[in-house]
């Protein structure tokens, strides 16, 4: 009992690190902080209660899983690949919380391995020249290099892959998905919009 209080106490603090330290200075979607925060204890109470009955804690596991799978894949707003992470990173914590191994500290050094792997792999240093926009441009364009030069030259940047999405050639527009990285410019003033999406016209 005491053992498995400690790993409660783990969970928590680990949790409130992941939301209130790294996902919402960084990023700054409240809706998405009781979300994790949610799923996170939701899954810790649910495993816990299973793990402690005939039931045992496959039975507990899968059901989370579910759960939060089902959630993510019927969200009715778009969330971001690194959102998805966050949730997945705020079940992994529930579960190693509610989990009995044969070491407390094995599964809050797990916790913690995974708070700092969220640490590092969002951090804003990280490839913070690279960018991703969709962009509505005011022509129909259709040769490729022809766009690519069109673009490098707009965004002041290199193009590493270019999707046309849609070619308007009545309204004259071209939607792109296009990847790219800064050069030859100060990212502290940058002024292109947030690097997941937006729109040029």
């Amino acid at each position: 009992m005491r053992s498995q209080l400690i790993l409660f106490a783990i969970d928590i603090c680990t949790v409130m690190l992941l939301v209130f330290g790294l996902y919402f200075p960084r990023h700054r979607r409240r809706d998405l902080v009781v979300a994790y925060l949610g799923v996170n204890v939701g899954v810790l109470a649910v495993a816990s209660a299973l793990s402690a009955s005939d039931a045992g804690a496959g039975l507990g596991l899968g059901m989370a899983l579910f759960g939060v799978l089902s959630i993510i894949r019927l969200r009715s707003t778009e969330l971001d690949q690194h959102e998805v992470a966050y949730y997945f990173s705020a079940l992994a914590m529930g579960i190693l919380g509610a989990l009995s191994t044969t070491s407390v500290w094995l599964s809050g050094g797990l916790m913690v391995l995974i708070l700092v792997v969220m640490y590092l792999g969002d951090h804003r240093r990280l490839f913070r020249h690279y960018r991703h926009q969709i962009l509505v441009l005011d022509s129909a364009i259709t040769d490729h290099a022809v766009l690519v030069a069109h673009l490098e030259q707009l965004l002041d940047a290199r193009v590493h892959a270019v999707t046309v999405q849609r070619i308007d050639m009545v309204n004259e527009t071209t939607v792109v998905d296009v990847r790219y990285a800064l050069t030859g410019r100060d990212l502290t003033t940058e002024s292109v919009a947030p690097a997941h999406s937006g729109a040029y016209r």
